[in-house]
């Protein structure tokens, strides 16, 4: 019998009857991902070990559904420390099993642990002595028996109102997928650069590998002046260079100080009469400053924790290098 409320051969169309549904659905799933955190034991940290000692690549493989959920793990595993790659069981059969050496490890995923296009396979690797560990909903199976190493994600249920497709076990492999995978990166010693390696592209890539240097603007283009320098001529120098604010510098570029649009705007509401004063009188002492090896991530952060628009880039000695603002990292899409 369902476990599903109505008959699964009838049409719910309320919006109750299908949010209903809904809710189930994640509820088996969730039950059926809950139920592994169990057989994390002697058997998983055997997988990682085998894992872990593989000189060369991890082979996943599986058919169907389970042949997608294995590329997601084998795309996870590589973009995490662990080099990885996808073969399909029927095309193996048909020549790519030589992309598969003496040096890599197959993992293979099967609901039944009785899929015949990985069955087929398993004689050349069982010749080549590779390492085979096997995820699979059913521990009595020909594939599970076989395997150095077999791991458990069978379920109750499908989440399927039928009871048929791959829904909950799916999900269950992945998750047990996932689990290999963090449990390997932190093993490894896997850190955020290494992580940007594998992720160039995209916000996270640059997130991870731009430099402040790499966004901030310099020479001709960075707003300085000096401390006797008027208020007036300031004012110019903020609105040329484009950034809100000017640095106040010795004539060695160490720097004394910042003067922000925000603190003009201050100024000239509590004083009319400013504009022959000197940014000496007028400039915010002992700004906030980053070096320019700093992360592009890190100037996003200090700006959002100090709620400050702009940061000056100094180097070791306190001398200015550069500056940049909130919207250079937007630019970047750093934010």
């Amino acid at each position: 019998m369902s476990v599903f409320p109505g008959d699964a051969r009838s049409s719910p169309t309320s919006t109750e009857s299908l949010c209903r549904l809904g809710r189930e659905v994640l509820r088996l799933e969730a039950a059926a991902v809950a139920a592994l955190e169990a057989r994390i034991d002697g058997h998983f940290a055997h997988a990682c070990e085998i894992l872990l000692a593989c000189p060369g690549r991890i082979v996943v493989s599986g058919m169907g559904k389970s042949g997608i959920i294995a590329k997601k793990i084998a795309a996870t595993l590589a973009s995490t420390g662990s080099p990885a790659l996808f073969l399909h069981p029927a095309e193996g059969s048909h020549g790519d099993l030589g992309m598969l050496t003496r040096q890599d490890c197959l993992l293979v995923l099967s609901n039944s642990g009785e899929t015949a296009e990985l069955l087929a396979i398993l004689p050349v690797v069982k010749r080549l002595g590779v390492p085979l560990l096997a995820m699979t909903g059913n521990p009595q199976s020909t594939l599970a028996r076989i395997a150095d190493c077999h791991l458990d994600c069978s379920v109750e249920r499908e989440a399927c109102p039928l009871n048929l497709a791959p829904t909950a076990s799916t999900t269950a492999t992945l998750a047990m997928g996932d689990a290999l995978a963090m449990a390997l990166l932190q093993a490894r010693g896997f850190s955020a650069d290494d992580f940007a390696l594998s992720h160039p592209g995209g916000s996270l890539g640059k997130r991870l590998l731009l430099r402040v240097q790499d966004l901030m603007h310099c020479d001709t283009a960075l707003p300085k002046v000096a401390p006797a320098t008027p208020l007036r001529e300031a004012v110019l120098e903020i609105s040329g260079k484009g950034l809100g604010m000017t640095a106040v510098c010795d004539d060695q570029d160490r720097i004394l100080g910042i003067f922000t649009d925000g603190d003009l705007r201050r100024a000239l509401s509590r004083e009319h009469d400013l504009w022959d004063r000197p940014m000496a009188e007028l400039a915010h002492p002992h700004p906030r400053t980053i070096a320019p090896e700093a992360l592009a991530a890190e100037a996003l952060a200090m700006m959002e924790k100090h709620r400050i628009g702009a940061l000056l880039v100094a180097g070791k000695d306190g001398r200015l290098l550069g500056a940049l603002n909130m919207h250079d990292l937007l630019r970047a899409g750093i934010v």
